[in-house]
Protein backbone atom coordinates (compact mmCIF):
# COMPACT_ATOMS: atom_id res chain seq x y z
CA UNK A 1 0.00 0.00 0.00
CA UNK A 2 1.09 3.61 -0.60
CA UNK A 3 1.03 5.65 2.06
CA UNK A 4 2.30 9.55 3.00
CA UNK A 5 1.22 12.84 3.59
CA UNK A 6 0.30 15.77 0.61
CA UNK A 7 0.43 19.14 1.38
CA UNK A 8 -2.22 21.51 -0.79
CA UNK A 9 -1.15 25.31 -1.23
CA UNK A 10 -2.88 27.77 -3.70
CA UNK A 11 -4.22 31.11 -3.66
CA UNK A 12 -7.79 31.98 -1.56
CA UNK A 13 -10.52 30.71 -3.31
CA UNK A 14 -9.04 27.98 -5.54
CA UNK A 15 -10.70 25.21 -3.90
CA UNK A 16 -8.72 23.82 -2.12
CA UNK A 17 -11.08 22.66 1.20
CA UNK A 18 -13.47 21.73 -2.29
CA UNK A 19 -11.19 19.20 -3.76
CA UNK A 20 -10.41 17.68 0.14
CA UNK A 21 -13.76 17.31 0.87
CA UNK A 22 -14.54 15.70 -2.50
CA UNK A 23 -11.10 13.20 -2.34
CA UNK A 24 -11.94 11.85 1.15
CA UNK A 25 -15.55 12.25 0.32
CA UNK A 26 -16.68 13.41 3.69
CA UNK A 27 -17.27 17.13 4.52
CA UNK A 28 -14.26 18.05 6.72
CA UNK A 29 -13.07 21.29 5.61
CA UNK A 30 -15.30 24.44 5.26
CA UNK A 31 -16.15 26.24 1.95
CA UNK A 32 -17.21 29.32 1.21
CA UNK A 33 -17.31 32.37 -1.50
CA UNK A 34 -15.57 34.55 0.81
CA UNK A 35 -11.73 33.91 0.92
CA UNK A 36 -9.88 33.29 3.83
CA UNK A 37 -12.29 30.94 5.31
CA UNK A 38 -9.87 28.36 6.59
CA UNK A 39 -7.67 29.38 9.33
CA UNK A 40 -6.00 26.87 9.86
CA UNK A 41 -4.23 23.40 8.59
CA UNK A 42 -6.55 20.88 8.36
CA UNK A 43 -5.59 17.09 8.05
CA UNK A 44 -8.20 14.68 6.66
CA UNK A 45 -7.64 10.79 5.36
CA UNK A 46 -8.28 9.09 2.04
CA UNK A 47 -8.14 5.34 1.85
CA UNK A 48 -8.41 3.22 -1.31
CA UNK A 49 -7.30 -0.55 -1.40
CA UNK A 50 -3.92 0.79 -3.03
CA UNK A 51 -2.86 3.71 -0.73
CA UNK A 52 -3.53 6.20 1.94
CA UNK A 53 -3.17 9.77 1.94
CA UNK A 54 -3.20 11.98 5.01
CA UNK A 55 -4.41 15.68 3.13
CA UNK A 56 -2.89 18.92 4.85
CA UNK A 57 -5.27 21.54 3.79
CA UNK A 58 -3.59 24.72 4.39
CA UNK A 59 -4.54 27.92 4.70
CA UNK A 60 -4.48 30.12 1.92
CA UNK A 61 -1.34 32.43 1.55
CA UNK A 62 -1.64 35.64 0.93
CA UNK A 63 -0.15 38.64 -0.62
CA UNK A 64 1.88 41.09 1.40
CA UNK A 65 -0.72 43.40 3.32
CA UNK A 66 -0.79 47.33 1.90
CA UNK A 67 0.35 49.75 4.15
CA UNK A 68 -3.12 51.45 4.12
CA UNK A 69 -4.20 47.85 5.12
CA UNK A 70 -6.14 47.95 8.86
CA UNK A 71 -3.77 46.28 11.82
CA UNK A 72 -6.28 43.81 12.67
CA UNK A 73 -5.82 42.51 8.65
CA UNK A 74 -2.43 42.79 8.00
CA UNK A 75 -1.63 40.74 11.52
CA UNK A 76 -4.53 38.19 10.33
CA UNK A 77 -2.85 37.82 6.71
CA UNK A 78 0.67 36.99 7.85
CA UNK A 79 -0.40 34.67 10.87
CA UNK A 80 -2.35 32.68 8.15
CA UNK A 81 0.95 32.99 5.71
CA UNK A 82 3.04 31.80 8.85
CA UNK A 83 1.04 28.77 9.52
CA UNK A 84 0.95 27.51 6.02
CA UNK A 85 4.50 28.04 5.70
CA UNK A 86 5.23 25.92 8.90
CA UNK A 87 2.80 23.15 7.31
CA UNK A 88 4.93 22.99 3.71
CA UNK A 89 8.09 22.92 6.52
CA UNK A 90 6.92 19.48 8.41
CA UNK A 91 6.97 15.89 6.81
CA UNK A 92 5.07 16.65 3.91
CA UNK A 93 5.63 13.78 0.99
CA UNK A 94 4.05 15.45 -1.83
CA UNK A 95 3.12 19.00 -2.47
CA UNK A 96 -0.29 19.77 -4.50
CA UNK A 97 0.15 23.61 -6.17
CA UNK A 98 -3.80 24.31 -6.64
CA UNK A 99 -4.33 27.16 -9.57
CA UNK A 100 -7.94 28.48 -10.49
CA UNK A 101 -7.51 29.21 -14.20
CA UNK A 102 -10.50 31.32 -14.54
CA UNK A 103 -8.39 33.86 -12.64
CA UNK A 104 -5.01 36.20 -13.37
CA UNK A 105 -2.12 35.40 -12.18
CA UNK A 106 -0.79 38.25 -9.95
CA UNK A 107 1.14 38.75 -6.75
CA UNK A 108 -0.21 36.15 -4.70
CA UNK A 109 0.75 33.49 -6.62
CA UNK A 110 4.32 34.76 -7.07
CA UNK A 111 4.15 34.32 -3.15
CA UNK A 112 2.93 31.02 -3.47
CA UNK A 113 5.97 29.99 -5.66
CA UNK A 114 8.83 31.76 -3.84
CA UNK A 115 7.47 29.24 -0.83
CA UNK A 116 6.80 26.41 -3.31
CA UNK A 117 10.18 26.44 -4.71
CA UNK A 118 12.20 26.68 -1.43
CA UNK A 119 10.34 23.28 -0.57
CA UNK A 120 12.27 20.05 -1.96
CA UNK A 121 9.72 17.58 -2.40
CA UNK A 122 7.59 16.03 -5.24
CA UNK A 123 5.08 18.64 -6.68
CA UNK A 124 1.74 18.28 -8.59
CA UNK A 125 0.44 21.08 -10.53
CA UNK A 126 -3.21 20.67 -10.23
CA UNK A 127 -5.45 23.38 -12.58
CA UNK A 128 -8.60 23.25 -11.05
CA UNK A 129 -12.26 24.52 -12.49
CA UNK A 130 -12.02 22.97 -15.88
CA UNK A 131 -15.69 22.35 -16.12
CA UNK A 132 -15.60 26.23 -16.61
CA UNK A 133 -14.45 27.29 -20.00
CA UNK A 134 -14.82 30.95 -19.53
CA UNK A 135 -12.95 32.80 -18.18
CA UNK A 136 -9.39 31.33 -18.97
CA UNK A 137 -6.33 32.39 -17.90
CA UNK A 138 -4.62 28.99 -19.40
CA UNK A 139 -1.72 30.74 -20.94
CA UNK A 140 -0.36 31.90 -18.10
CA UNK A 141 0.07 29.47 -15.81
CA UNK A 142 1.64 27.34 -18.90
CA UNK A 143 5.11 28.15 -17.65
CA UNK A 144 4.04 26.83 -14.29
CA UNK A 145 4.76 23.29 -15.63
CA UNK A 146 8.39 22.85 -16.62
CA UNK A 147 8.65 23.44 -12.74
CA UNK A 148 6.39 20.55 -11.44
CA UNK A 149 6.97 17.00 -11.58
CA UNK A 150 3.17 16.64 -13.30
CA UNK A 151 0.41 18.44 -14.25
CA UNK A 152 -3.07 17.29 -13.47
CA UNK A 153 -6.48 19.38 -14.28
CA UNK A 154 -9.54 18.46 -12.41
CA UNK A 155 -12.71 20.12 -11.07
CA UNK A 156 -12.82 19.74 -7.89
CA UNK A 157 -16.17 21.12 -7.45
CA UNK A 158 -17.47 18.14 -10.24
CA UNK A 159 -15.52 15.82 -9.25
CA UNK A 160 -13.78 15.41 -12.99
CA UNK A 161 -10.48 13.35 -12.42
CA UNK A 162 -9.86 12.85 -9.35
CA UNK A 163 -8.85 9.28 -9.52
CA UNK A 164 -6.13 10.79 -11.93
CA UNK A 165 -4.99 13.01 -9.35
CA UNK A 166 -4.85 10.10 -6.88
CA UNK A 167 -2.63 7.82 -9.05
CA UNK A 168 -0.33 11.07 -10.01
CA UNK A 169 0.34 10.99 -6.03
CA UNK A 170 0.58 7.60 -5.58
CA UNK A 171 3.66 7.52 -7.77
CA UNK A 172 5.66 9.85 -5.63
CA UNK A 173 4.54 7.80 -2.57
CA UNK A 174 6.28 4.73 -0.87
CA UNK A 175 5.08 1.22 0.61
CA UNK A 176 4.25 1.03 3.85
CA UNK A 177 1.73 0.49 6.38
CA UNK A 178 -1.88 2.53 7.22
CA UNK A 179 -0.77 5.35 9.24
CA UNK A 180 -3.85 5.44 10.74
CA UNK A 181 -7.23 2.97 10.98
CA UNK A 182 -10.05 4.97 9.10
CA UNK A 183 -12.65 2.89 10.17
CA UNK A 184 -12.28 3.81 14.22
CA UNK A 185 -12.48 7.25 12.99
CA UNK A 186 -15.89 9.29 13.25
CA UNK A 187 -15.52 11.67 10.60
CA UNK A 188 -12.01 11.75 7.86
CA UNK A 189 -10.72 14.16 10.06
CA UNK A 190 -7.89 13.99 11.84
CA UNK A 191 -7.15 17.37 13.80
CA UNK A 192 -11.00 18.47 14.70
CA UNK A 193 -12.39 17.33 17.51
CA UNK A 194 -16.42 17.15 17.49
CA UNK A 195 -16.52 21.04 18.79
CA UNK A 196 -14.32 22.51 16.47
CA UNK A 197 -16.00 20.50 13.56
CA UNK A 198 -19.49 21.91 14.70
CA UNK A 199 -18.06 25.73 15.12
CA UNK A 200 -16.73 25.65 11.42
CA UNK A 201 -20.13 24.26 9.88
CA UNK A 202 -21.81 27.38 11.61
CA UNK A 203 -19.76 29.74 10.52
CA UNK A 204 -20.00 28.24 7.26
CA UNK A 205 -23.31 28.64 7.14
CA UNK A 206 -22.60 32.43 8.43
CA UNK A 207 -20.80 33.37 5.56
CA UNK A 208 -22.99 31.42 2.63
CA UNK A 209 -25.74 33.70 4.41
CA UNK A 210 -24.63 37.04 4.70
CA UNK A 211 -22.24 36.76 1.87
CA UNK A 212 -20.62 39.97 1.12
CA UNK A 213 -22.49 42.04 4.16
CA UNK A 214 -20.55 40.82 6.48
CA UNK A 215 -16.74 41.45 7.24
CA UNK A 216 -14.97 38.79 8.25
CA UNK A 217 -14.65 39.27 11.45
CA UNK A 218 -16.73 36.30 13.00
CA UNK A 219 -15.55 33.07 15.48
CA UNK A 220 -17.68 30.54 16.05
CA UNK A 221 -17.89 28.84 19.79
CA UNK A 222 -19.37 25.98 20.83
CA UNK A 223 -20.10 26.04 24.64
CA UNK A 224 -21.89 22.36 25.33
CA UNK A 225 -22.83 18.97 23.53
CA UNK A 226 -24.80 16.52 25.39
CA UNK A 227 -26.71 13.70 24.03
CA UNK A 228 -30.52 14.09 26.17
CA UNK A 229 -32.66 11.87 27.74
CA UNK A 230 -35.23 12.38 24.59
CA UNK A 231 -32.58 11.14 22.15
CA UNK A 232 -31.93 14.70 21.00
CA UNK A 233 -28.36 15.97 20.29
CA UNK A 234 -28.20 19.03 22.19
CA UNK A 235 -25.71 21.47 20.85
CA UNK A 236 -25.37 25.46 22.24
CA UNK A 237 -23.11 27.91 20.29
CA UNK A 238 -22.59 31.22 20.30
CA UNK A 239 -21.49 33.15 16.64
CA UNK A 240 -19.54 36.40 17.99
CA UNK A 241 -18.53 39.40 16.07
CA UNK A 242 -16.98 42.34 16.72
CA UNK A 243 -19.55 45.29 16.62
CA UNK A 244 -23.42 45.64 17.28
CA UNK A 245 -24.20 46.27 13.53
CA UNK A 246 -22.51 42.97 12.65
CA UNK A 247 -24.49 41.39 15.43
CA UNK A 248 -28.11 42.90 14.13
CA UNK A 249 -27.17 41.93 9.98
CA UNK A 250 -26.80 38.19 11.35
CA UNK A 251 -29.72 38.38 12.88
CA UNK A 252 -31.41 39.70 10.65
CA UNK A 253 -35.50 41.18 10.72
CA UNK A 254 -37.59 39.34 13.08
CA UNK A 255 -34.55 36.65 13.46
CA UNK A 256 -34.72 35.48 9.75
CA UNK A 257 -31.04 35.08 9.05
CA UNK A 258 -29.97 33.19 12.41
CA UNK A 259 -32.73 31.36 12.50
CA UNK A 260 -31.89 30.56 8.44
CA UNK A 261 -27.82 29.91 9.68
CA UNK A 262 -28.86 27.79 12.27
CA UNK A 263 -31.30 25.65 10.43
CA UNK A 264 -28.99 24.74 7.70
CA UNK A 265 -26.26 23.93 10.19
CA UNK A 266 -28.64 21.44 11.90
CA UNK A 267 -29.39 19.62 8.88
CA UNK A 268 -26.11 19.35 7.82
CA UNK A 269 -24.91 17.96 11.54
CA UNK A 270 -27.61 15.53 11.47
CA UNK A 271 -26.93 14.18 8.07
CA UNK A 272 -23.00 13.99 9.17
CA UNK A 273 -23.94 12.20 12.59
CA UNK A 274 -26.75 10.51 12.32
CA UNK A 275 -28.48 11.87 14.81
CA UNK A 276 -31.26 14.42 15.92
CA UNK A 277 -29.95 17.52 16.71
CA UNK A 278 -30.89 20.91 18.61
CA UNK A 279 -29.05 23.86 17.40
CA UNK A 280 -29.11 26.77 20.92
CA UNK A 281 -27.85 29.09 18.41
CA UNK A 282 -27.29 32.88 19.66
CA UNK A 283 -25.11 35.93 18.62
CA UNK A 284 -23.07 38.12 21.07
CA UNK A 285 -20.74 41.11 20.59
CA UNK A 286 -17.06 41.14 21.90
CA UNK A 287 -15.18 44.01 20.91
Amino acid sequence: MKVGTVALVGRPNSGKSTLVNNLVGQKVAITSPKPQTTQFSMQAVYQDEDAQIIFVDTPGIFAKVSRDTRLDSAVKSRQVNLAAERTLKHDIDVILYIVDHTRRRGIEENRILGIVRKIDRPKILVINKIDLKSPSYLAEYKFLEDEFDSVVEVSALKNKHLPNLVHEISKYLKEGDRIVIREDMPTAALNLDSKLYIAENIREKAFLVLRDELPYKIRVVVDETKKRKNGLFYIKARIITTDKRYKKMIIGAGGLRIKIIGSMARKELEVATGQKIYLDLKVEVEE
